[in-house]
């Protein structure tokens, strides 16, 4: 969980209970989840959203997704969790549909470009149409 503040990590994890997580805190099985993950307690921190009005953004992204077939494993969790930050910013007016579609797309094109196992970074390329 390096990079994460674990104080903060704890509170999540406490307001948020399906968060998966071992003894020692959240577990991640991708550094994405993990990024993901800081994001929202950086929004969080930042006054964006409460953690009940979290929870309830993310419970109800996931009853989306069982709704539309999602079996939800477990395996799934971070991308429910990537989608209600995408809901949450953009209810919020920090970001629309549009730019989120615009990032979505970018960091798909720095992905495909990018070998495995190196760090993805964005460029301004990713962003041409």
């Amino acid at each position: 969980m390096s990079g994460i503040d674990p104080v903060l990590a704890r509170r999540a994890t406490d307001a948020v209970p399906s968060i998966p997580r071992d003894a020692d805190g959240p577990v991640f099985r991708e550094p994405w989840e993990a990024q993901a993950f800081a994001m929202a307690l950086a929004l969080h921190a930042r006054g964006l959203f409460t953690w009940p009005e979290w929870a309830a953004t993310l419970a109800q992204e996931i009853k989306r997704a069982q709704a539309a077939g999602d079996h939800d494993a477990g395996e799934t969790y971070y991308r429910h969790w990537l989608n209600a930050l995408e809901r949450i910013v953009a209810a919020k007016g920090v970001a629309d549909n549009e730019m989120l579609a615009r990032y979505r797309d970018a960091w798909g094109r720095a992905a495909e470009r990018t070998p495995h196992g190196t760090p993805i970074a964005l460029k301004p390329e990713d962003f041409t149409d």
